[in-house]
This record gives structure tokens, sequence and C-alpha cells, in this order.
């Protein structure tokens, strides 16, 4: 294979992976639109429904590292499709549920599984065959889907349970699934998973790398937890706002569609964000481009915070620059210094196991922040919690050395 050849059959790769991402990480988000019409239809309050996201991502974290383990032994066709199976079911079972635990079993449990089995981890692993050293970009195209699934699904979901009720937008969701299954069985798989010919071979000297790394070896070392715990307490933050996002700007006044889009366009924010910060990376080095994205994900949590004294498109705007560009921005930044650390055969359950912090943190974050809500009957202690926790994701950067570089 030449090298122009293998260039496009990257970039083809990227796109999958992208589009992949797109359509689960964009339906997860889309809970938020969900929300207030499935609690109205059984009048469940705010933490019950909210623990069907915090069973969502729990189980995405908890299924990580099975679905690195699927992928270093049967390769990216099973693990992707199996995932657009599942999505799909769980989504059609979804529309005929009528208690809290069919929800969460479906649209907790089960649909959780779906969205690791289509996204950062087997992703990650594919994109490293291809990108080698420009892992890090590609790796911020692939995480930016979720700003652009959030761009396009969330309005696009208010639309449909405008028109068909949140049951419709289901149905519509749940055989979309199905029906990707089809082109994606038609696919050069043998071919994607090769990888690029053309990969430069790491060069040694570096005494963090051992190809021969195990799961047991890897929780051994002190990088792993530092990466465990950035993934955690950052996802807490972030989760114990965004799946309440909506709900917050329609009681600050905001009718629901235009907060549903308001906050869709946080999908601009996010492909900017995360590119921005990957060419930061590269410019002035990873501690001052991870400093600088949680700035600014500490001031769109300010800015958010203001919201419901002083409901104004500029506050809304600067939330939605700031906070939504940030989401996710440092993903591709750990991803990267996790494969390059416990690179090897078995890098896949290493970082499934790592990234079990995230969705662990997005769980606790989401069902805290549902919990706060209804203790206090307000939003304030959710944020100043969310604030902390974030405060807590930034500490590993300034004070392991091995996440500098």
């Amino acid at each position: 294979m030449d090298l122009k050849s293998s260039q496009r059959i990257g970039l083809f790769v990227l796109g999958l992976c992208f589009t992949l991402s797109l359509f689960g990480r964009g339906l997860q988000e889309s809970f938020t639109v969900f929300l207030l019409p499935v609690s109205q239809s059984f009048g469940w309050d705010r933490g019950e429904v909210v623990s069907i996201y915090s069973l969502t991502a729990l189980c995405v974290g908890l299924s990580s590292p099975l679905v690195g383990r699927l992928f270093d032994k049967y390769g990216p066709r099973t693990v992707f499709l199996t995932g657009l199976a599942v999505l799909g079911c769980s989504l059609l079972a979804a529309a005929h549920s009528r208690q809290l635990w069919q929800f969460q079993l479906t649209m907790g449990l089960c649909f959780g599984f779906a969205v690791a089995c289509i996204g950062n981890v087997p992703n990650a692993l594919m994109l490293g065959r291809w990108f080698g050293k420009r892992l890090p970009t590609a790796m911020s195209v692939v995480y930016s889907a979720t700003g652009a699934g959030v761009l396009l699904m969330l309005p696009l979901a208010q639309l449909l349970i405008d028109h068909l009720e949140w049951r419709g937008a289901y149905r519509i969701f749940g055989f979309t699934a199905l029906a990707l299954m089809l082109p994606l069985l038609l696919l050069p798989w043998r071919k994607f998973s090769a990888g690029s010919p053309h990969l430069e071979k790491p060069k040694g000297g570096d005494d963090l790398i051992d190809e021969g790394w195990t799961l047991a070896s890897a929780m051994r070392h002190h990088a792993f937890w530092a990466l465990f715990g950035t993934f955690f307490f950052t996802a807490i933050g972030m989760y114990a706002i965004t799946p309440q996002v909506v709900a917050y700007l329609i009681d600050a006044g905001f009718p629901p569609l235009q907060a549903a889009t308001a906050w869709g366009f946080s999908g601009v924010a996010l492909l900017v964000g995360m590119l921005g910060i990957s060419w930061l990376d590269g410019v002035i080095g990873r501690r001052p481009s991870i400093l600088f994205s949680y700035s600014c994900s500490l001031l769109g949590i300010a800015m958010l915070w203001l919201l419901q004294w002083y409901p104004n498109y500029v506050l809304l705007t600067g939330f939605v620059i700031c906070f939504g560009s940030m989401v996710g921005s440092r993903g591709p930044l750990l991803s990267a210094t996790a494969m390059k650390i416990f690179r090897g055969k078995r890098v896949g359950t290493i970082y499934g196991a790592i990234t079990f912090g995230s969705g662990l943190g997005a769980a606790l974050g989401s069902w805290s922040g549902g919990l706060l809500h209804d203790w206090t009957q307000s939003y304030n202690s959710l944020l100043a919690f969310a604030l902390i926790s974030v405060v807590l994701g930034m500490i590993p950067f300034l004070v392991v050395p091995a996440l500098r570089s």
C-alpha cells in the first residue's frame, strides 16, 4: 500500500469513527431534552429521572475495560456492530417502558454498553493504528463528535418530541441505529484493522515505555491512577451540570426549543475547543494547555451560575463558549498520553480501565447533581459541587510529571 492510499484510508477511518461517536454520544447527551417530558409523563422527581442518565454514564465506564478487551480479541467490526445492535434495541424498548426500572435497564445499562462499543475506547484504539504521533489531533476530531452530536441531536430530539412525543422520538432513533448496521457490514474491516504500514516506530529511551504491560502491572504505576483521577473528578464536575443544562435554562426563563438549541450550539464551540487545545499542546506544551482548558471550564460554570439571576444572551453565549468548548477537550490529550505510556498488546484493556474513571465520575456527578437539586430545590449547591470537582480534576496535571509531556 502506497503512502497516499494509506492516508486516504486513514481519513476514511477517522470519518467513520467520528460518525459513530456523533451518533452514540449525541443520543446520550440528548437525554437533557428528554428529561422534562419523561419526568412530566410519570410524575417522577429530578433525582429519579437523572438516575437513568447516571446509570448510562456508569455503564459506559464499567463497559470500557470489557470493550477494550473485546477490541483486542475480536477487532473493531464485532465491537461496532454489537454496539449499534444493542443501541437500536434499547431505544425501541425504551419507547414502550412505563416503570422507572425499565428505563434504567434499557436507557441506563443497555444503552450505556452500546455507547461504549461505538465510543472513545474503540475509536482511540482504531485511530492509533493509523495516525501514530498525530493521534492527539485525530482524537480531537473524534472527541468533537460529542459537540457535533449535541448540535444536531438536541434540536432534532426536541422537534421529534414536539411532533411525535418522546416515545415516537425514541422509535425513530432506534430504527436509525439498526439501519446503520447494513452499510457497516459492507466495509473492508480487515484492511481497516491492519493499520497503516507507514507509521514511525516509537523510539526507545523512555523509562515509561514497556510493551509488556498488563493491566495488573499498569495499575501498579502512578501514571495509571493519575490519569484515572483526572478522568474521574473532571467527569464529576462536568456531568453534574450537563444533564440539567436545558432544564436549568428553562427554569431561568428561556423557551424550551431556544434552551435546547442554545446548548446544542455548544457543539460548535466544542469543535473549536478540541482542535484549539490540541494545537496549544503542540505550541505551549501540555501543562499550560490543560490549565487554560480548566480555567475556561471554571469561568463557564460561573457564568451559568449568574444566569439564574441575570438571564441574558451575553451570559448565555459566554457560558456556551467557555463551558461548551471545554467539555471533553482534555480527552484527546489524556488518550494519547495513556496509549503512549501503556502501549502494547493489552493497551485496549488498560485504556478501557483508565476511562472507567470517566464513566464512574459521570455517573456519580449526574446522580449527585439530581439529588442536590431535589434536596435544596436550587442549583446553587450543584454548581458549587461542580466547581470543586473540576478543580480536583486539574490537580494531577500540576503534581504528576508523567502527565506534563
